[in-house]
């Protein structure tokens, strides 16, 4: 428990501090002020229930007219309380959204925390890191603004309806037991809090297990979606291959995952439901039928046992907080649990247990690449292949030979700074190095963009643009220069990719290019 609320602490700290917090806290103080004053209204209509059933035992029609008219007020502040309440709850929402998801993204972006965490290259990997972006951060935020406004107006509400219930229920219920008469005074404030506490433990003994299999679920339709995501991005191979039936088969393997943990949620939630359904149904008359016994004692009128029974109701929903949300607190807890590991596994790594990570890097002052002791090791520990001390000046052209799987491509990486694993020094040039892959990234905001990757296009004249794209081969692409969105990268092979990515050293002109096999896929013309 201790961890869990932890979790929430930091989580919310994040989305609700940095520029302009007092504007979300001032909002958060506002829809909390708008939540006590509905708790007033309510206070009022507990009061017109015995105005009202008075005026009807007394046959008192002109009271009864009267009190509907107050009814249609009481109901019309009511609703323009919560909706602006609702309005401003709303806004508040996607302002600390934005702010978390900000904050996951940096932590997720800066020192290529999204690379380290790969499957392969740390001993966690984190699980889906798009849906618990896109996902989690906005689940985490509805679900904190739901349950905290709930439980701090609860909690006000329940210092009013008691001490209302405590001046209503001023007699005394006397038991006889084992000859002797027990006498209890206020009987309905102790009986609310003990119906309500027997009941709390119940519903936690009962939906316990709630959060393991929510967190479960929502691993799984992940991993569902991104098998999808696959399939997709991969469509051309997967046709040409004819491999319809092993998709169709992973596909299928994902979604018995969905199914079968599926079945154990619903499972647990019907379990769970054997006791709150009843409880949710009755929650409601049980105030009436504890109240009964002052109204057979002629302790109370018929007006006063309505009273009485609306507000030992309002003290027993109140009190059920715990019950009525806690499908909604597992859900909270996992989707915390979630974020938090993000978080904590984006801003520090772990390291893969038996592999050093002792490469220095330092910046040269002489503009020169430096290479000097340096060995590479696979995550694994597995040595790759000698590099031998090195001294690279700008102009030079160096090419790196050797059989698959000797460590080329991850020199590259080393050199750019994100392979951790291995020992020796690197000092890099000032200046801008550029790295092409083999099958490169094509930024998916368009022809332009993908061109100018990673800088603005907006900041290359369209013109310079159209003659690289021209002089690359790539006339044929140009009706599509102004599309934004995939819908102009659709259809590309594998040498027009290669040639918009080369496109990038002739725009940005850097002062040093590495070229990973990045024109493999090219022609001799």
């Amino acid at each position: 428990m201790r961890a869990v609320f932890h979790r929430i602490t930091r989580l919310t700290r994040l989305a609700a501090s940095g520029p302009g917090a007092w504007v979300g806290l001032t909002m958060f103080g506002s829809v909390l002020g708008l939540q006590f004053a509905d708790i007033w209204v309510d206070v009022q209509m507990i009061a017109w229930y015995k105005r009202f059933y008075d005026a009807l035992e007394n046959v008192d029609a002109a009271a009864a007219i009267r009190e509907l008219w107050v009814f249609g007020g009481i109901v019309l502040l009511s609703s323009m309380i919560f909706l602006l309440g609702d309005y401003i709850r709303k806004r508040l929402l996607l302002r600390w959204r934005a702010r978390l998801t900000d904050r996951a993204l940096d932590s997720w972006t800066n020192a290529h925390a999204y690379w380290h965490l790969r499957p392969g290259l740390s001993p966690k990997s984190v699980d889906n890191p798009d849906q618990r972006i896109a996902q989690d951060c906005r689940l985490y935020i509805e679900l904190l603004l739901q349950e905290t406004l709930d439980l701090i107006g609860r909690i006000v509400a329940l210092v009013s309806y008691v001490v209302i219930l405590w001046n209503l229920s001023d007699f005394v219920l006397r038991l006889p037991i084992f000859g002797r008469e027990l006498a209890i005074p206020h009987y309905l404030v102790w009986l609310a809090f003990l119906y309500v506490a027997v009941s709390s433990v119940f519903t936690h003994l009962m939906g316990r297990p709630l959060k393991s299999l929510v967190f479960r679920q929502e691993r799984r339709e992940a991993d569902f979606r991104y098998a999808l995501v696959q399939l997709r991005d991969n469509a051309g191979e997967v046709a040409q291959s004819a491999g319809e039936p092993a998709e169709r088969r992973r596909l299928a393997q994902r979604f018995d995952g969905i199914r079968h943990n599926w079945y154990r949620l619903i499972g647990r939630e019907f379990i769970l439901g054997l006791f709150t359904r009843p409880y949710y149904q009755s929650i409601l008359r049980i105030p009436l039928f504890f109240s009964l016994p002052a109204y057979f004692a002629g302790a109370v009128t018929l007006g006063g046992l309505m009273q009485l029974s609306g507000a030992f109701g309002r003290v027993t929903q109140t009190l059920s907080w715990f019950i009525f949300s806690y499908r909604d607190l597992a859900e909270f807890a996992a989707v915390a649990e979630r974020l938090d590991d993000l978080f904590t596994s984006a801003d520090q790594p772990p390291p893969m247990p038996g592999a050093a990570r002792d490469i220095i890097r330092t910046t040269s002052s002489d503009d020169a690449l430096h290479l000097r002791g340096l060995r590479l090791i696979t995550p694994q520990g597995r040595a790759l292949f000698p590099v031998p001390d090195r001294t690279i000046h700008q102009g030079e052209r160096i090419w790196i030979a050797g059989a698959s799987g000797q460590g080329k491509s991850t020199l590259l990486a080393a050199i750019s700074g994100v392979w951790p694993y291995g020992e020796g020094q690197i000092d890099r040039p000032a200046s801008r190095i550029l790295y092409l892959p083999q099958k490169p990234h094509l930024f998916s905001e368009g022809l332009a963009a993908a061109a100018c990757y990673p800088e603005d296009p907006a900041d290359v004249p369209p013109g310079r643009i159209r003659q690289v794209l021209t002089q690359l081969g790539l006339e044929h692409r140009l009706p599509a220069l102004d599309d934004d969105g995939p819908a102009a990268l659709e259809g590309l092979s594998m040498g027009e990719r290669q040639r918009l990515a080369l496109a990038r050293v002739l725009l940005l002109r850097p002062d040093w290019v590495a070229l990973d096999e990045a024109t493999s896929s090219l022609d001799a013309t």
